[in-house]
Formats: C-alpha cells, structure tokens, sequence
C-alpha cells in the first residue's frame, strides 16, 4: 500500500452522486450531484458545507457503508466496498458512539482484535493512545461516566489504533476544550510529517484554516469552490504594502515620503482574508442563486401549534374544550348509576355491556387421549382412575 500511495491518489471521485428515493422509487432528495475531487496521498484535505451539504454522505460513501447512485469513486484505487482496504483507514465519526461498561483499555483492545493485531502489541498501542490523548490517569473507568470531550478522545484514540494510511476525522474538536482542540491540531500536523493522509471535516472553520492543504466547500450537494487555502482565502481586490513601521505623518506623504526617508516597500500581495468570511459568501451566493438544498435553511416562524402560555385560546376553541368535557363527565355519571342499581348476584352485567366489543375467549378442547391396545392389561390404569370412593369401575360391578 506505500508503493501505491506514491503513485496515485488515495481516494478519486468523477461524476459522485447520492440520491435518496421514498417507498414509490421517487427521488426524495439528492444529496451529492455529481462532484469531483481527489484526495492525494500525505495531505490534509478538508470538506466544508453547512448542515445537509452532502458532506456526511460523501464520507459515508468513500467508506463503503453507502453505495453511490451515479459516477465512479475509488478507495486505494480499489472500490470502497472492498473489505481488504478496511485496515488502511482510521475513522471517527461525529458522534462517538461506544461501549458503556468498557474502560478506555478494554475499548482499545476490542478494536484491536477486530483489526487482528497481537495481543503484545494491542497493550502497548492502547497504552501509548491513551498518554497520547491524555486519558491515561482514567484507563480503567467506565467509557459511559466520561463527558462528550474525554469521549471525543478516546475515539481518535481508537480511530488511531490500526495505524491507518489513511485518516476520516468527521467533526474532531467537537465537544473538545481549547487545550484539546490545539492537542489535536498539533496531531494531525504531526501525523501529516509521518506520512498520513487525512481527510477533515469540520464545522470549525478556524481549524480548517489551520491545517488543511487543499479543501472543497459544498452546498446543496455541489462544489462551489476548491482549491488551496491559500489560493481561496486570497483577496483580489485589495493590494497590501508592508513597510517597516512609519509615524503618522510619513503615512500621509505615501510614497513620495518613502522615497525621501530611505525606505522601501518590503513585500507587496494580496491579503488574505477569514476563511469564515468566504465560507459565508458562498453559502448567501448559493442562496441567492435558488440552489435546492437537502439540509437546514434559515430559520422562519415558530411552528403554529407552540403556542406561548400566555397566549389565550379562542372563543370556537374553548367551546369545544367544555363541551367535550360535559359529554365525558355525563358518561361517567351514568355508568357510576347503573353499577349502583345492578344486583349482587348479576353484578357483572355493566361490566359485560363495557366489554361487549371485545372478541369472546378462544376455547381449546382437551386432546382424545390415545387409544390402548386390545392386549394391555388397564387394570392398573382403571385402578388409578377410579371414583370419588377410591374404588375402580370394575370393583363398582363386581359389588
């Protein structure tokens, strides 16, 4: 697998599409249209998007658990169903879901036999994770009494734990403190050097920012921009000329002031700007444009049937509430005066005119019992099967 990552990408997509259908093979939502894009061997790569881009699916896709509707996409140039490329790829998905009533040790060991690692190395991989994400003074209590960032890290810890090629972080700082969400930049930096591949997404856009090379933004299931982070947060309408600092008065003069002082311009480019910034321009151009998106859009009024407690119900409305009320209590009433008059000895009359809809019981008739041969002697049998007075029938004839 290290000779193929050097010669081609790790993962490749041409013409990738997800579609969703109801019951009546309609399509009910298209989650990914046609997107192209490579993921190439040591990079980090990022996929943003706001909620229902298509991002999720997308994974889900390259990971095998769903198949695309259309277009072609390849894993370790093999197709992602393939069960032989599973030992490469480290995955931790969005919410982290394991086992209550293991602790972090016997989390990591599980996970460590389904990838058919020694038991000798199991410990010693489990052991060094947990040091690496700061869970070491807590290995053997209950994964289930950890909160949602110690959970986080724990699954990176097991994400980690095949030495994968190639690393899925869907939402990695989730849940994480400051110092947890530096330690995991710093690791997927790390892991970067050491020749890993990682895809990243993340909701986090100054994470992003941080470490990716390459990304591609999503909305509505389709690309709308990618390239490098240096490339896309680069601002073409402004120019930037860096000098060393200068007083208020020089600054009015520009350059002809420049020029009299002996200083030159340092450097001059285009600024970049905040990769939030963009992210929103692109997501309110998508919107403006009518693109259809399958996920979350802007919020409108609240919903008719919450109604604040404050607020009073109509006249119609308060109407129906009191009557509907009288009709029950008058039901009450008259079954309350007919249980009263009922007699003791048929007081399960009332009961039977409530019940009367009910189907009647099921009844099963004894089975015949087995007929007995001509030769056998049933003495014996007639013997124990005799009367209330103990005696059999044939003693009964006999006297």
């Amino acid at each position: 697998m290290q000779q193929f990552e050097r010669d081609r990408p790790i993962v490749e997509a041409r013409g990738l599409s997800r579609t969703f259908k109801d019951f009546w093979m309609r399509t009910r939502a298209t989650a990914v249209d046609r997107i192209d894009f490579e993921i190439r061997p040591g990079e980090v790569f990022g996929l943003l998007g706001p909620n229902g881009s298509g991002k999720s699916t997308t994974i889900k896709m390259i990971l095998g658990l769903l198949r695309q509707t259309a277009g072609r996409l390849s894993v370790f140039g093999r197709p992602p169903t393939d069960v032989a490329v599973k030992k490469y790829i480290g995955f931790l998905p969005e919410e982290t879901y394991l086992y209550r009533y293991l602790s972090p040790l016997e989390t990591l060991d599980y996970y460590g036999k389904l990838f058919g690692i020694r038991r000798q190395d199991r410990r010693k991989r489990s052991e060094q994770l947990l040091e690496m994400v700061g869970l070491s003074g807590v290995a053997h209590r209950h994964v289930g009494e950890f909160s949602k960032g110690m959970m986080r890290r724990i699954g990176l810890a097991q994400a980690l734990v095949n030495d994968p090629d190639f690393l899925v972080l869907d939402e990695p700082t989730s849940g994480l403190d400051p110092i947890g969400t530096r330690q995991v930049k710093d690791l997927i930096m790390d892991l970067q050097k050491r020749g890993k591949t990682i895809l990243l997404s993340s909701h986090l856009l100054g994470d992003v920012q941080d470490v990716c090379d390459r990304m591609v933004m999503l909305y509505g299931g389709r690309i709308r921009a990618e390239g490098t982070t240096e490339s896309l947060l680069q601002d073409s309408e402004r120019t930037v000329i860096k000098t060393s600092r200068l007083d208020q008065a020089t600054i009015d003069r520009i350059e002809e002031v420049l020029r009299s002082q002996g200083t030159a311009i340092e450097q001059v480019n285009s600024p970049r700007q905040r990769l939030e910034d963009l992210f929103m321009d692109i997501v309110e151009q998508a919107r403006q444009e009518r693109l259809e998106t399958s996920g979350a859009t802007e919020g409108g009024q609240t919903a008719a049937f919450l109604k604040s407690e404050s607020e009073p119900e109509t006249g119609e409305e308060l109407v129906e509430h009191l009557e509907a009320d009288r009709v029950r209590e008058s039901r009450a009433r008259v079954v309350a005066a007919e249980a009263a008059k009922a007699p003791e000895d048929d007081g399960k009359q009332v009961l039977e005119e409530l019940v009367k809809d009910e189907p009647p019981p099921v009844t099963r008739r004894a089975a015949p019992l087995p007929k007995v041969a001509d030769d056998v002697d049933t003495s014996l049998i007639e013997g124990l099967l005799g009367g209330d007075d103990g005696d059999s029938p044939q003693r009964r004839d006999d006297s």
